[in-house]
């Protein structure tokens, strides 16, 4: 009798608590992972059709990059070429909300009809960028979730290649037909056992020239002859802070290397709008010698520039030495969060010892007096990022996980001269090639910096396959990727710009609620009707052989 009681209380308890879990998942149409770029626009397009939507955001704040300090957005800001014509849909809807809070509608009404190329229209305050994506989240039923990390074990349940739920660290779960990974690093991707790549391919992978380990990087490299050892000029005695000792490798092959993250940073040159740069608590000046031999050697270091409205700056990194802090994150795309906590927080440590260091370090003052003084006339922006005193919560995730597809786009498909066909596209990417350098080492007895692919005139814009966004259909049929999508490392430095994250999220969760009207999987979608869906909010799709789009005349490089 005792053993029969034991049983029933063994089965009733596992009732108990089957009944205690399905009471904590959700049911949606649609999940869309991270509040990225691609995020909120992907919750906000699936919303606009009627669908039920669940944004679920690993952190604290939906909106990518432009509320985490990127505000000096990239259109039209460089001289070779004017990319805004390929900003639509609801990518243009955003500059136009930004402009909207500016009272400076007016202005870039005008501009979109004269198609001038001015960059200044198009940047914000990430505050800024803040308030008017959570305003317009609030316009639609969309249900949003914050601190929704992935279990490691059994995060995503998946049968006959049907994503059916995601289980969070929380204990949340959530059930959906169509799933989005809208995040930078593919981490519902790779729970959900989907093919990804991290790092360089080789270049005889893809036929391509400028992926791999570069034989001679020459854009932001070193402008002046700088010492790495720790002993100047004795090669045993190891190497100063920053300089990994690897030696440069065989031209051309394949590594793991990312390229380099950093923060974006807002700064404030508003005395009353500042917060000063302060000593981090673990603060070495040993790190930042390099710089010191760099102003030895005769190199002038970056400053801060106004750059985005009321007198701040959106620094970035992207000079010869800077706050790019090569080889430092190699174990972020697939470490859990406490590998990907400690590796942000060490970033931040050296960048906020950094400005400490250029706006305070005597000798940096006796080398440089105007580099000092231009430095310690900015601070933090007080009004930005106030739940963080004054910093960014997340850095610059420039490389992560990409999906790998039937169909991968490389640098055959976007070359100038001859390329490769592209069809089906949902977004085009104007942007040229981009990867920052991937780590610092020694080559010929001075520190190099190795990886950096930017500009040129080889490249050209490209319409973005609605084919990279989904998975090989044996591997998964209800999930799209578009912050991640099907690209080689290079085809990618092309395509990972914000506003094209945004097209490229507006595509998705448009081709997810096709998807579920249909009861097509993600790959069966009809590419008819879906472009037609697009077009008719306004997105961009192509540009014609007299590169006209339907706002303008658009000069190619």
């Amino acid at each position: 009798m005792k053993v029969i009681k034991h049983i029933l209380l063994i089965v009733l308890l596992a009732l108990c608590t089957q009944q205690n879990s399905m009471a904590n998942v959700r049911t949606y149409d649609i999940i869309v992972y991270s509040g990225s770029s691609a995020g909120f626009t992907a919750a906000i397009a699936a919303a606009k059709l009627g669908k039920k939507v669940a944004l679920l955001e690993p952190g604290r704040h939906i909106g990518g990059m432009n509320v985490e300090g990127l505000g000096g957005t990239d259109i039209d800001n460089h001289a070779e070429f004017q990319n805004s014509g390929a900003v639509g849909g609801l990518a243009l809807e955003f500059y136009r909300r930004i402009a909207r809070y500016y009272h400076r509608e007016e202005a870039f009404e005008a501009l979109l009809a004269r198609h001038d190329k001015q960059s200044g229209l198009w940047r914000f305050e990430p505050h800024v960028a803040q308030q008017v994506i959570d305003q317009w989240l609030s316009e639609y039923p969309i249900d949003i979730f914050y601190g929704a990390i992935i279990r490691e074990q059994e995060g995503v349940i998946k049968k006959k290649g049907i994503i059916q739920e995601i289980r969070l660290t929380n204990g949340q779960a959530f059930q959906a037909k169509m799933f989005i990974d809208a995040s930078l690093e593919g981490d519902l991707l790779a729970h959900a056992g989907v093919s990804t790549a991290i790092g360089r391919e080789a270049n005889r992978q893809y036929g391509e020239e400028h992926n791999g380990i570069r034989a001679e990087t020459t854009h932001a490299q070193f402008l002046v002859q700088v010492d790495p050892y720790r002993m100047m000029g004795d090669s045993t005695s190891g190497l100063i802070a920053t300089i990994q000792p690897e030696p440069l490798g065989t031209p051309g092959e394949a590594d793991k290397h990312l390229q380099a993250y950093c923060f974006r940073m807002c700064l404030s040159k508003d005395k009353n709008n500042q917060l000063p740069f302060t000593k981090p608590a673990d603060y070495r000046r040993s790190d930042y010698e390099i710089y010191l031999r760099y102003l030895k050697a005769g190199g002038k270091l970056y400053v801060p520039v106004v750059s985005i409205p009321n007198n701040k700056t959106d620094l970035g990194a992207w000079h010869d030495l800077s706050h790019n802090l090569y080889g430092m994150n190699l174990g972020y795309p697939e470490g859990d969060q406490q590998v990907r906590d400690s590796i942000l927080h060490q970033h931040r440590n050296f960048t906020q010892g950094l400005f400490y260091f250029l706006a305070h370090d005597p000798e940096v003052g006796q080398l440089d007096s105007a580099l000092q003084r231009e430095w310690a006339s900015w601070g933090l922006a007080k009004d930005e990022f106030t739940d963080n005193e004054g910093w960014p919560r997340q850095f610059y995730v420039r490389d992560g996980r990409r999906l790998v597809s039937d169909m991968v786009i490389t640098e055959n498909h976007i070359r100038k001269k001859n390329p490769l066909p592209l069809i089906h596209p949902v977004a085009i990417a104007f942007w040229p090639p981009d990867l920052h350098s991937v780590r610092r080492i020694v080559r010929k007895g001075y520190a190099y910096n190795e990886g950096f692919v930017f500009g040129g005139d080889w490249w050209r814009p490209f319409g973005i396959p609605y084919e990279a966004l989904v998975p090989k259909a044996g591997e998964c049929r209800n999930l799209l990727a578009p912050a991640c999508p099907s690209s080689s490392h290079v085809a990618y430095g092309a395509i990972r710009i914000e506003f094209t994250f945004m097209e490229l999220g507006q595509a998705s969760g448009a081709a997810a609620s096709l998807a579920i009207d249909g009861k097509h999987t993600v790959q069966q979608v009809p590419y008819e009707q879906l472009q037609a869906l697009l077009l008719k909010e306004k997105a961009i799709l192509a540009l014609d052989t007299a590169t006209k789009v339907h706002r303008g005349i658009m000069a190619l490089p």
